[in-house]
């Protein structure tokens, strides 16, 4: 996959056949955009997975806030990576050890490496980087 530039119905795919999220690096602050993002998840229907070692066991937003993706009692559709690019690796990492796998990663704004990406590709996830649902769904389903 071209990591500069993806298909309008790549993205749209991903946020349709999305339920379940796992937010990584989800934040307490309200002004944090992690923060803003699971509430414009959560709203628009998802079920949303805070993970924050710092958090966990706490409520965010109504949802109990996990330590570690392989503390998520569900099968996750899509992990929403709010970290630094340079913890993608180990992330990911973490993320081929989930039985089942996710059928998504999504990077947000400014989370991108492209060694990373290929390794969940070869595995079968989709990847995206550098983008923001919050942006696309509305762009892209309404």
């Amino acid at each position: 996959m071209n990591h500069d530039q993806y298909p309008d119905i790549y993205l749209t795919d991903i946020l349709r056949s999305t339920r379940t999220i796992a937010l990584v690096g989800a934040s307490a602050n309200p002004e944090r955009p992690s923060y803003r993002v699971m509430g414009f998840l959560l709203r628009k229907g998802y079920i949303v997975h805070p993970v924050n070692p710092g958090l966990a066991d706490r409520q965010l937003q109504g949802r109990t806030v996990y330590a570690r993706l392989a503390d998520i009692p569900e099968p996750i559709d899509m992990i929403d990576v709010f970290r630094a690019a340079d913890a993608l690796p180990a992330l990911v990492d973490e993320i081929l050890a989930l039985d089942p796998l996710p059928k998504a990663i999504w990077g947000q704004l400014s989370v991108r490496d492209d060694a990373a990406a290929k390794k969940a590709e070869a595995r079968g996830i989709k990847v995206v980087m550098d983008r923001c649902p919050a942006i696309e769904y509305p762009r892209l389903v309404g």
